[in-house]
């Protein structure tokens, strides 16, 4: 049985910037997986809701609309074969890692950081900073899927049919398809270009208020709400997934569009390009560097097994990613085969006019003679096509089912227009329509709940002021990112979304991880990291973790970033606009201002990194210079060794004990042996070795 929680106003007072970390309570005798919280910090109530928030976290759009994309892009089982590969070799290793680092310290990103490398605890703010912009564009996507979920219960669909004005189609959505002009038009009301700023959208900023209501309620009461909320959020979306997955199977065209998805073309693996999307999307798909996994891990018992847990997420993101794929092509395939269909349908019916009029008579026609014309089927045409399309003139057209299945299938032109407009053609539509919009709604919340948790645990960890008062930490961070987002509300606001998703928060994610690992393996050193959790799980994990750690991650997150940055120095950052004269979709160049924008924010989520590093070092050369002691002290220098079996007010404070092995400083107590905060005054008599934590 749980002890309870005592509230804030029991915690003991620390300065602002240092973790309060309390005594441990003795873990013998408990069952691996049983969570006996540590006074002063929730815990989750079962291994099953820990397991569910961050499956929740790291599942998410991007196994809907990004990995189906880039599998059918890159080689199909090809690329699916280099994306295990990659996830094996760097994305479990790293994605261990941070749970270990987040479990053993017991503390939010900022504080486990600042415990490792004291000099890089910069890590820690970049990671909270890059949630934040995270939150600010991935809860727009989530207003998108509020307001087409209010749209789907209605019969027919808005989106089915292009609105008829005066007797007269709308001369927009009859150049393009109904399902495009409502996303461009009636959702977005969008901007021709970026440089149009300033004109709201009132229902998508109503819609914004909206999503950011139901995060702030979901995350005011912290883990304790948010994992109550996780029982139907991450579970949902498989529910829908297998329920689309047994209709899409039984549609016309599934077939072909899963066979086009998975044909393997292994000459990619040759390609540069392709490595880098892989990585890039393990290096997502997970959630490494965002601090949501080390804030998720840290209200674990030290005990767990959270090696097996790496392993376990990381799977289940793996086969989320192949049943999304499976899903996706084959409602793609549904669709694209319904088109490429009418297309024969309209060019047979031209034939048959011209066939009346005479002018192919020194022409065989794609049906036999005395057959009916409209039974012609796909591969008919195209044979007859390729061999007398040249000689028909341009008003016939070539029907390909390939051409059908590459448009509009990333991203938002895969939720928003593709998927939308195959659902049309389902029978009972608007059902389905609100089973998928409710499935993209529950994984946008489920991931931004963990967003939301990379900021506010590290936070409230670090410092005292914000954890008494979390419920106001948290309502603000809402209306600030609600005021912030207002951003994305504009007319123009989608290219803001793709401007944000596609570089303010890739780069810094990357430099984040690669100090992540370069601070594990080489500052504090694998083989003492390897020993804490040894220590805390009391068996060794192997030994390859530690040249994983050392030279495969950090060499591929090293050569991930480089190819960043020459792919952001030797291409101009673009983005796709909507031309509304010309009803199609435009690559422009971003404009100065929005690159000086870019720079800018890029800029501020790493600036942390070096600003305290030198922060740090200056503290440190004053205080071996006979400066203040506290200068010189690292986060590991505040940490005693008291006797817990004592009367409190008999036990006194011990120095750190030196390691048995010369050099080692472990995480957490061994055996019996708990650790608090030792008041800095109680420290200004006592010499301390500097600690850089090497």
């Amino acid at each position: 049985m749980k002890t309870p929680l005592p509230t804030d106003e029991e915690g003991v007072h620390v300065p602002d910037g240092q973790s309060d970390t309390v005594p441990l309570e003795p873990i013998s005798e408990q069952a691996e997986g049983d969570v006996v919280p540590e006074p002063g910090r929730p815990a989750w109530d079962s291994k099953l809701q820990y397991v569910l928030a961050q499956v929740g976290f790291s599942v998410g759009l991007g196994n809907v609309w990004r990995f189906p994309y880039l599998c059918h892009q890159n080689g199909g089982g090809a690329f699916l074969l280099l994306y295990v590969l990659l996830l094996m070799l760097v994305g479990v290793p790293l994605f261990f890692l941070e749970l270990a680092a987040g479990q053993s310290v017991r503390q939010g990103s900022i504080g486990v950081w600042k415990h490792i490398a004291p000099r890089l605890a910069g890590i820690g703010y970049s990671s909270c900073m890059v949630c934040f912009y995270v939150a600010l564009y991935y809860n727009v996507i989530i207003a998108w899927s509020l307001f087409y979920l209010g749209n789907s219960f209605q019969s027919p669909l808005p989106w089915e049919q292009c609105p008829i004005y005066s007797n007269f189609t709308v001369q927009e959505c009859s150049r393009t398809s109904p399902t495009t002009y409502f996303w461009f038009r009636e959702a977005l009301d969008i901007t021709d270009s970026i440089d149009q700023t300033g004109q709201f959208n009132p229902i998508m900023t109503g819609s914004l208020m909206a999503a950011w209501v139901i995060v702030c309620l979901a995350m005011i009461k912290g883990i304790k709400s948010s994992a109550k909320v996780m029982y139907f959020s991450s579970v949902f979306p498989y529910i829908v997934l297998l329920c689309f997955l047994m209709r899409g199977l039984l549609l016309d065209g599934a077939s072909e569009g899963i066979s086009y998805m998975f044909y393997p073309k292994l000459q990619i693996w040759g390609e540069v390009q392709v490595w880098r999307q892989a990585a890039t999307q393990v290096f997502f798909a997970l959630g490494l560097g965002f601090g949501s996994v080390i804030a998720y891990s840290s209200y674990n018992p030290p005990n767990n097994n959270c090696h097996r847990d790496a392993l376990m997420v990381s799977v289940i993101n793996l086969l989320t990613s192949v049943l999304a794929s499976l899903v996706v092509f084959a409602v793609l395939g549904f669709r694209a085969k319904s088109m490429a269909m009418a297309c024969v349908l309209r060019n047979v019916g031209l034939l048959t006019e011209m066939s009346a009029m005479g002018s192919t008579q020194h022409l065989p026609l794609p049906w036999a003679s005395g057959s009916d014309p409209g039974s012609v089927s796909l591969r008919e045409y195209r044979q007859w096509f390729q061999q007398y399309g040249a000689q028909i003139g341009s008003g016939i057209t070539d029907c390909s089912l390939e051409e059908e299945m590459n448009q509009g299938v990333e991203g938002t032109g895969l939720a928003f227009i593709a998927f939308t407009e195959a659902m049309v053609l389902f029978p009972a539509s608007p059902f389905w329509s609100m089973l998928f919009f409710l499935m993209l709604l529950n994984l946008g919340l489920s991931t931004m709940f963990g967003t939301m948790q990379g900021i506010l645990t590290p936070l409230s960890d670090n410092f005292h002021l914000l954890r008494r008062h979390k419920t106001l930490l948290t309502v603000a961070s809402c209306i600030l990112g609600f005021l912030i987002g207002l951003l994305f509300t504009q007319r123009s606001g989608n290219y803001f979304v793709t401007m944000f998703d596609d570089y303010s928060a890739t780069l810094p994610l990357i430099i984040v991880v690669v100090f992540e690992t370069f601070a594990v393996s080489w500052i504090y050193g694998a083989d003492r990291f390897l020993d804490d959790i040894e220590v805390m799980l009391q068996w060794r994990p192997p030994v390859v973790y530690k040249y994983l750690w050392q030279f495969v991650c950090l060499l591929a997150m090293v050569g991930l970033l480089g190819a960043s940055l020459l792919r952001m120095f030797f291409k101009w950052p673009t983005y796709t606009a909507w031309n509304q004269s010309m009803a199609s979709e435009k690559v422009l160049p971003y404009p100065g201002w929005a690159l000086a924008l870019l720079s800018l924010l890029i800029l501020l989520a790493c600036l942390p990194l070096p600003v305290l590093y030198i922060h740090t070092h200056l503290r440190r050369c004053l205080g071996s210079q006979g400066g203040p002691l506290e200068a010189g002290l690292s986060h590991r220098d505040t940490y005693v060794k008291c006797e817990t079996d004592e009367p409190a007010a008999a036990q006194q404070l011990i120095p750190l004990e030196e390691e048995q092995e010369a050099g080692r400083a472990s995480f957490l107590s061994l055996g019996a042996e708990h650790y608090r905060l030792l008041p800095q005054k109680d420290l200004v008599e006592e010499d301390i070795e500097e600690d850089t934590g090497v």
